[in-house]
């Protein structure tokens, strides 16, 4: 009685966990039109394994009643003779239960034992030629059927997502998501996403910023001191929105550049950036010299040339 009650919570568990499995829902971060495909496909595997184990269950529950029944049936044979199994009505106790067993596990009856025994016997114990199960035979084949759709569906029909291709629409699809999130968010602007602003309201407010933090070393025109001059068209670590937001940011520390995220709201940035950028061109007196590079805006301040900065080596974002 202790084997059958194990073996129930045994088999009843595995039923729940394949049922919890299921009804979670496993879809995948993809933002291509394949991704209602692959979550369909994948709530049919988890289905149709919860069916085959539910069948499982049910079949080795049959198969346990009847053992039970047929055991009570051997004690009250022992104990009291064949006139307590009539009496108890248990004479026909094969029926439904035995047929269903005797059909599912392909059991040979006791009496035609001989026509598979192998003749080798060990303590007692007679080593039969039993089939395997039909239920258990028509799973094997089940798995060998679904295998070969499987292969055709992800790897030959390009119908399905195979690994690769989830896991691509699946950074494309966190990266919207970020992109989206960040959006909606005043101040989570960092060097991929921010923009030049150009209205007077925020120019105002970073000249600002400029004046309080910049001007000390790079001057009250932008014309440059310690730092770098900001009104030609040379610089040292990139000339567009990006590249400036990303040097105010991390900072040049080698060159006495601090970073100011830890000092400046990255809105605050943004619009400091937007200004320094706004001195191009004004040419004011005693202007230092040109550092750096040549940036010329109409061959390299495309769209995806501004999302291209990148922090300094070693710099913690």
């Amino acid at each position: 009685m202790k084997k059958l009650i194990l073996t129930i919570i045994i088999y009843v568990t595995t039923l729940l966990g394949a049922v919890s499995i299921y009804a979670q829902d496993p879809s995948p971060v993809t933002s291509t039109p394949k991704s209602d495909i692959f979550n369909q496909a994948y709530h049919n595997i988890l289905l149709i394994l919860a069916v085959f184990v539910l069948i499982g269950v049910i079949l080795a529950g049959l198969n346990l009643i009847w053992a039970l029944i047929e055991v009570q049936k051997m004690k009250l044979l022992d104990k009291y003779g064949p006139e307590a199994l009539e009496k108890a009505n248990l004479t026909a106790s094969k029926s439904i239960w035995a047929t269903i067993s005797e059909k599912a596990w392909n059991l040979v009856p006791k009496d035609k034992e001989q026509d598979i025994d192998l003749g080798h016997e060990y303590d007692g114990i007679r080593e039969l030629d039993n089939s395997l199960p039909p239920w258990w035979l028509w799973l094997f084949y089940g798995t060998i059927i679904w295998a070969a759709v499987y292969l055709w569906y992800y790897h030959v029909s390009d119908r399905g997502l195979n690994q690769e291709q989830e896991y691509i629409a699946a950074i494309e699809q966190g990266n919207a998501e970020k992109d989206k999130y960040l959006s909606t968010q005043a101040d989570a602007i960092d060097e991929k996403t921010v923009t030049l602003l150009t209205d007077d309201a925020s120019k105002a407010e970073g000249k600002e910023i400029y004046v309080a933090n910049c001007l000390v070393c790079h001057g009250a025109a932008g014309e440059g001191l310690v730092g770098p001059n900001f009104t030609d068209k040379y610089w040292i670590h990139g000339g567009n929105i990006s590249n400036l937001f990303t040097t105010i940011k991390y900072g040049v520390p080698e060159k006495g550049m601090i970073s100011w995220k830890s000092q400046l709201r990255p809105a605050a940035m943004q619009k400091v950036a937007s200004y320094i950028l706004s001195l191009q061109g004004t040419n004011p007196p005693n202007a230092k010299a040109p550092q750096g590079d040549l940036y010329d805006p109409s061959s390299a301040g495309t769209a995806a040339d501004s999302n291209t900065a990148k922090p300094p080596e070693g710099a913690k974002q």
